[in-house]
Order: structure tokens, then C-alpha cells, then sequence
């Protein structure tokens, strides 16, 4: 067990002792309630919790990003192959065409010149025209040579490019699976801590973590970062009835759906299915699409949080997002500032406000804080996702 996690194991083993440790009492007195663990011990282990969580989102992320660059290096091994394949054949037909042309030479071979030919012609215009042809003839077998040379050079640069290629693909392969690896790692760090902790351990913790997030979102909205309502463009709206769709289905690291997500799996085939394809990942999200203020947001633009943009969820309105929000967990809607706030993104900075807008209708129970919504602390499987 690493450091951090006997550090957090003695922490929970000090909770448990403070809870059971006996209170001298008249034998006829009613059993006292359950305290639960002191809230110094409780925000330890959120802290802790939280860094063993956001660790693993990180991985996720790197591991995500990773597998699209294998998507393209592989897309482009393929086209490369296959360019190499029409290369070859044009190569082998070109040396046909030489090898007949050899044969056509040989049998025809004279060592009369064709000066010689037209002195001694009966009929010199007719050895002109003939000489003409011949003319054209080597011009035609010229060309012939010199396809054969320019498929040969060909097939050997597309052969050395389909090669780097390979290795490029061979590379990200290896890279890719380090790193899922090191995603199923800092799961079973997470797992291991919640499997020190008790069934009340785990609610209070839950409630810790829920009264905190309540009293962050109640600072932000109190702060005025957000303007007033806004009406989302045609494509945000197709975005944002995408995710709402998917409430309840679990998070699942490097998933895009249909039955699973991660954060940005979620957000990022929400765009794709609305019509606008975004990056696959928080951080090229966070990098490449257009940054807002968050007085500006409006439903369907994206929230990113954390310094290294490791974490990513759609704007639903009135200080809400929906998100993936870690493993053992489920798409819900929560507080937007259930996270650190690091910015805004427009995935569709020229889309129109719609004129007209219903906000999409919640399933009951799908926002983060109440007794059905939340998803409090489960183990998460870290082997289930394994690619």
C-alpha cells in the first residue's frame, strides 16, 4: 500500500475508533446515534479522495488523447498501404511494358543505321514517313522508361513512409497501452481506499462532500459570474437534449457511449450528434475551441475545470451542468461548481440564439444533492474498460 494510501487507511482507522470507542453509561440508557467520523477526519479524506480521482481523470485523459492519434496514424498506415499497393501494381505493369519493349528491340535489332536506310530507300518520302514513326515509336518507348523509373521511386518513397508509418503506430500502440495501465492503476488506488471505509464512513463522507459543494455554489452564484438566461443556439440544444438523454448511464473511463462515458466521451459525442464534431478530450477542448466568459454562457457550451483542464461538462443553465462525473458514479446534473472552475469553451461561436427555447425536461432524481441523485461513493472496476 503506497504511502497516501496507509496515510488515509490510519486516518479511517482513527474514525472508526472515535466512532466505536465505548462511552461509560447507566446500563438502562438508550444507545447514543452513530456521531460518524469528526470532520477533520472526513475532510482529509475528501481531500485525499478527490487527488486520487482527479489523478486518475488525468491518466484517463492522456490515455484518450493518445487512442485518437492511434485513430489517425492508423487511418494512415491504411492509406498509405493502399497507395503503395496501386504503386506496386502500376510498377509491375510499367516493367511489363519495358520487358516487352526489350523483346520488340532484340527482334528487330539491324546494324544498318536508319541514315543508312533512307540513302538506299527505293522511295526516300515513304522512309521519311517510316522515320517519322520510328521517331515516335522512340519518344512512346521513352516515356516508357521513364514511367518505370518514376513508379519505381515511388514505390520505394510510399514503401518508406508506409514503414514510419508502421513504427508510428507500433509506437502509439505500446504508449497507449502504458497508459491504460496506468489508468487501471490509480483505480485500484481509489478502490482500495474505499475498501477501508465503512458503510457510514462513505455517507458521511457523501454528506461532507454535498454541504460543501452546496455552500461553493452558493459563493459563485452570489458572485455574479453568471449573467442572466440565455437561449442556446439550434446546434447547443441539440447538444444539451443529447446528455440529458443520457442521465443515469454510468461513467466509464475512455468510454464514448451509447451505454457509457467518460467526461469528455459525454460532451464531446454530444457535438458530434448535434451535428458539430469537437476534440475527443477536456484539454484539446479547453485549447482549440473558443474560450468565453462565463457571464456569456449559455446552455449547450462547455465548463472546464481544474488547472490542467482534466475534467469537462455541458452547460444545462441556471448555474447547472451536466457531466460524467468519476468512476462509480453516473451522468447527472450538478452545481457548476461542484469542481475548480478553470473556464468556458463555445464549441459553435457563430451558431444564432434560437428564438424560441423549452429547456429540456429532468428525469426526477437526476440533480446532484438530492437522496436520489447522488451518487455518493462506489467502487469503481477498474479492469472493465481495458482495451
Amino acid at each position: 500500500m503506497s504511502g497516501t494510501l496507509l496515510r488515509l487507511a490510519c486516518t479511517a482507522a482513527v474514525a472508526a475508533a472515535t466512532v466505536l470507542a465505548p462511552v461509560p453509561a447507566p446500563a438502562t440508557a438508550a444507545p447514543k446515534p452513530d456521531p460518524g467520523p469528526p470532520p477533520a477526519s472526513l475532510a482529509y479524506l475528501l481531500t485525499d479522495l478527490q487527488q486520487l480521482y482527479r489523478k486518475a481523470e488525468q491518466a484517463t485523459e492522456a490515455y484518450n488523447a493518445t487512442e485518437e492519434k492511434l485513430k489517425k496514424q492508423r487511418a494512415e498506415t491504411d492509406r498509405l498501404n493502399r497507395a503503395l499497393a496501386r504503386a506496386r501494381l502500376s510498377l509491375h505493369d510499367s516493367r511489363g511494358a519495358v520487358g516487352r519493349l526489350a523483346r520488340q528491340q532484340y527482334q528487330g535489332s539491324s546494324d544498318i543505321s536508319p541514315y543508312v536506310r533512307l540513302l538506299l530507300a527505293r522511295d526516300p518520302q515513304h522512309a521519311i514517313d517510316q522515320g517519322h514513326v520510328i521517331g515516335r515509336i522512340a519518344r512512346e518507348r521513352a516515356d516508357t522508361i521513364n514511367r518505370l523509373t518514376g513508379s519505381e521511386r515511388k514505390a520505394d518513397e510510399l514503401a518508406r513512409k508506409a514503414r514510419k508509418a508502421l513504427d508510428g503506430q507500433l509506437a502509439l500502440t505500446e504508449r497507449r497501452k502504458k497508459e491504460r495501465d496506468q489508468v487501471v492503476k490509480r483505480l485500484h488506488d481509489v478502490e482500495d481506499l474505499l475498501a477501508t471505509l465503512s458503510r457510514d464512513q462513505l455517507a458521511a463522507l457523501s454528506a461532507f462532500e454535498r454541504n460543501g459543494i452546496t455552500k461553493a455554489q452558493k459563493k459563485f452564484m452570489a458572485s455574479g459570474a453568471l449573467s442572466s438566461v440565455r437561449r442556446p443556439s439550434a446546434e447547443g440544444d441539440r447538444a444539451l437534449r443529447y446528455v440529458v438523454r443520457q442521465l443515469g448511464k454510468p461513467y466509464e473511463w475512455g468510454a464514448e457511449g451509447p451505454k457509457s462515458y467518460d467526461c469528455s466521451g459525454l460532451t464531446s459525442q454530444a457535438w458530434a450528434e448535434a451535428g458539430a464534431p469537437i476534440p475527443r478530450t477536456s484539454q484539446e477542448q479547453w485549447k482549440r475551441l473558443k474560450r468565453i466568459p462565463l457571464a456569456e454562457l449559455r446552455p449547450g457550451d462547455l465548463v472546464v475545470y481544474f488547472p490542467e483542464a482534466t475534467h469537462v461538462a455541458l452547460y444545462l443553465g441556471d448555474g447547472m451542468v451536466v457531466q460524467a462525473p468519476r468512476p462509480g458514479a453516473k451522468v447527472k446534473v450538478s452545481p457548476i461548481a461542484a469542481n475548480p472552475l478553470l473556464g468556458a469553451v463555445r464549441p459553435d461561436p457563430s451558431g444564432k440564439p434560437l428564438r424560441r427555447y423549452a429547456p429540456p425536461k429532468l428525469p426526477g432524481g437526476a440533480t446532484d444533492g438530492s437522496d436520489k441523485g447522488y451518487d455518493g461513493y462506489a467502487a469503481p472496476a477498474p479492469d472493465s474498460s481495458a482495451r
